[in-house]
């Protein structure tokens, strides 16, 4: 599939003329490790998005009560559309009405490192064991650290399920993230401006 055709149901959804979301363009960034970012979104539930770089793309989950650095946590994750690449910087406030109306801001974001293998240690394609429905990573961002496992458990390929529904847990291994748990999302603040939700509401529309 191409980076088109999984960005249609982004696109489909937003009128990019009011949202302040960017409508993406750019080919796959450079660098040596794939990117992630956790947004905070007070839209008509507050909840975390979670998204990982692959093929091209931002895949994403949303995560009610957003990840955490401890490994007792098992987060509900429900996969949302994927998005371009550049909403790993976006932060703001997506006009009332639009998709997803509400504000924005970027909790964490950095790198991973795919950590996936199969049953003989070989390592496996990171998309490919998306679409297996189990996935290990190791995350280096300014506030989650260490290694943590993206596991489907309802829904899926040959499903009758209506809703597909992962977990997203901190395993015991490659160091701890700085922080326990999950802050407060109406307190914490971005690690890209240092604003809280709040702050970047008064300031007005997305950058």
């Amino acid at each position: 599939m191409s980076r088109r055709d999984r960005l249609r149901d982004h696109h489909g959804k937003r009128d990019f003329g009011r949202t302040g979301e960017p409508a993406g363009g750019s080919p796959d960034a450079g660098g040596d490790r794939p990117r992630f970012v956790v947004q905070i979104h007070d839209a008509s539930t507050l909840h975390f998005d979670f998204r990982l770089q692959v093929d091209g793309v931002l895949k994403s989950w949303s995560v009610p009560k957003g990840p955490s650095g401890n490994p007792a946590d098992k987060r509900l994750a429900v996969p949302t559309e994927d998005h371009p690449l550049e909403c790993e910087q976006f932060e703001g406030v997506i006009a009332r009405g639009e998709y997803g109306g509400g504000t924005v801001i970027v909790w964490d974001h950095g790198t991973y490192v795919p950590l996936s293998h199969d049953r003989t240690g070989r390592p496996v394609d990171f998309g490919e064991s998306l679409r297996r429905g189990h996935a290990t990573f190791r995350l280096h961002g300014a506030k989650l650290r260490g290694d943590y496992a993206l596991t489907r458990f309802r829904g899926g390929r040959g499903s009758g399920d209506a809703e597909e529904a992962w977990l997203l847990v901190k395993t015991r291994g490659g160091g701890a993230s700085r922080r326990v748990g999950t802050p407060d999302p109406r307190r914490a603040r971005s690690a890209r401006s240092g604003r809280t939700l709040a702050q970047v509401a008064a300031d007005g529309p997305g950058e």
